[in-house]
């Protein structure tokens, strides 16, 4: 975060990506000292601790709830989006995260209960995690057996995925839970901590050999060898059709990271080997809009990046915590250093949609990341030339309103 200075007016300029979070709530002092200010909501609820990643690692944070055995939540903000943990009795019970892949309409796709027809119906209608279960049990679409496995499933991943940062801010906020969302999980808080940190490091070996989750794995010369069940189960997934990692993980029905072990097995046995990626490309008037788009993409970022050297990750994190569908639309979208999105990737998200819905749906996602950077200009260059710049992209606007049919 740049440094800022406190006026002689004690008024401060908040950065854009501080802004963005906090908006114009009422806020209050909760303590202060010489070396720091801890500013909170200025409702009931108001942070007890607060902090930076580093030399606190979640470890400790987590150790020291559960030691303690309070009740509250520590809410993390990460790159790419936030994590909160509820805390009973120093135990966790429940999670929740703005990280797509983490919501439980996407666990219950990864974990094969869903198709993929469901999940961008629920990605279109939206809705919290607990409706969106309640009637997917009452549809007869899932079980309650299913959601309870899913749910926790969805508690322990977000729990696990959080010891890969070693860098982000965390607060904690005391008080009761509401018992409705809590969750009984497979393992105590000790052993969720042991288990994290295993998966962090078994991960990084697994990624070693496999590399990319976009490779496709394919049938190797080794036929002979023994296997078991599961791994079985997971050639007959790749015999059946190609499909890359993340597909075959999602029809396991493993979970992710058991998947993950066991193509790395399969893998290390040479009865699977890997192909690279089919890169797809975005044709056509699709590709046109994406080509548009990113000019302007790249002309905000070549600007703005000058003044503001972290403004790249800043639209990363901007992706994530955009609503349905807009997030569906930029799902496993990577941000490039020259402000350009992967069009490609783009396209496998639309696929299955008929070809006038891709294209609205694509120039009204682009908009809301351009209408994004144009605040952000506005905010970090001099006033004469954000203006200029902004002139510049409302003309590539009407390029995009020509090809979409569109007219105001």
């Amino acid at each position: 975060m740049s440094e800022q200075v406190i006026d002689s007016n004690g008024r401060i300029a908040l950065p854009s990506p501080v802004m963005s979070v906090v908006g114009n709530k009422p806020m209050k002092i909760v303590s202060f000292s010489p070396l720091h200010i801890l500013v909170g909501s200025s409702g009931n609820v108001v942070p007890t601790v607060a902090g930076t990643l580093g030399d606190v690692t979640v470890t400790d944070l987590l150790s020291f709830y559960n030691m303690f055995r309070k009740n509250g939540s520590i809410l993390f903000s990460l790159r790419g989006g936030t994590r909160e943990l509820f805390f009973e009795g120093g135990e966790v019970v429940y999670a929740q995260s703005s990280f797509v892949h983490e919501n439980l309409p996407e666990v219950l796709y990864a974990l094969g209960k869903i198709n993929e027809t469901t999940l961008k119906k629920i990605h279109e209608i939206g809705g919290t995690n607990h409706s969106v279960g309640k009637v997917l049990v009452a549809k007869g679409v899932i079980t309650t057996k299913d959601l309870w496995l899913a749910s926790r499933q969805q508690v322990e991943s977000i729990v696990f995925n959080l010891f890969a940062f070693l860098e982000g801010d965390f607060c904690f906020l005391p008080g009761k839970i509401d018992q409705e969302k809590v969750v009984r999980l497979s393992m105590n808080t000790q052993n969720l901590i042991m288990e994290g940190l295993r998966r962090v490091d078994e991960r990084a070996l697994y990624m070693r050999d496999i590399t990319s989750l976009d490779a496709v794995p394919v049938l190797g010369d080794q036929r002979g060898q023994k296997l078991d069940e599961q791994e079985e189960h997971l050639v007959t997934l790749i015999r059946e059709g190609r499909s890359n990692v993340k597909e075959v993980l999602r029809r396991s029905g493993f979970g992710e990271f058991e998947a993950l072990r066991l193509v790395h097995q399969l893998l290390r046995k040479k009865v699977v080997v890997l192909e690279d990626p089919v890169v797809a490309e975005a044709k056509g008037e699709l590709g046109d809009l994406v080509a548009i788009f990113n000019g302007a993409l790249v002309a905000l970022t070549r600007q703005i990046s000058v003044l503001n050297n972290g403004f790249v990750d800043e639209v990363q994190s901007f992706l994530r915590e955009l609503p349905q569908p807009y997030s569906y639309v930029f799902r496993d979208v990577s941000v490039q250093k020259d402000g350009s999105v992967d069009g490609g990737r783009i396209m496998g998200n639309l696929d299955g949609l008929e070809e006038g819905d891709k294209k609205r749906l694509l120039a009204d996602s682009l908009s809301e990341l351009i209408y994004m950077e144009c605040l952000a200009a506005k905010e970090s260059l001099p006033a004469d030339e954000s203006a200029d710049l902004i002139k510049r992209i409302q003309k590539i606007s009407e390029r995009i309103k020509g090809l979409v049919g569109r007219s105001e």
